[in-house]
């Protein structure tokens, strides 16, 4: 992958639906170019999915909280967190606990009662998230900047 790629990931991440036309005239490069690099990086699995970003308070989830989760059940638990709503991501971890899991719920009643399903399955240690600095980094936004970097120190020299 090289800056270019880069470039257009950084766009992809900002707006999913950005225009093909829009973002070849952000990168100076022709439409056909940048659908083909796009192709390209769909084809590779760089690109994943394109998906729209949800509000949780807009759809009346107003608790986040990550809970730690201790089973000797592995398979049922993960049946169960696929299942429940609540879990929107299952992490698998090393330590004292089997398990890292984002949770989304209305309220700290409807957490306790998430938590009292849990545990059929194990032990849980909640920590609840008071609030957020940031989320969903770009995992491109420094190779971008770097590139603008490199660009300038070369037109420079």
């Amino acid at each position: 992958m090289d800056q270019i790629d880069y470039k257009i990931l950084s766009a992809l991440y900002d707006n999913a639906r950005i225009p093909v036309s829009e973002m070849s005239r952000m990168i100076a490069m022709s439409q056909p170019a940048v659908a083909e690099r796009l192709r390209k990086l769909e084809e590779q699995g760089v690109i994943k999915a394109y998906r729209a970003e949800l509000s949780p308070t807009k759809l009346g989830k107003h608790t986040t909280a990550f809970v730690l989760f201790k089973t000797n059940n592995c398979k049922d638990f993960i049946a169960f967190s696929e299942a429940c709503p609540e879990v929107i991501d299952l992490y698998r971890i090393s330590g004292e606990y089997n398990y890292l899991m984002k949770v989304l719920t209305e309220t700290t009643e409807s957490l306790a009662q998430f938590l009292d399903a849990c545990n059929a399955f194990g032990y849980s240690t909640p920590l609840i998230v008071l609030s957020t600095a940031f989320e969903d980094k770009s995992l491109v936004a420094s190779k971008v900047s770097d590139g603008i970097s490199q660009d300038k120190e070369r037109r420079q020299a």
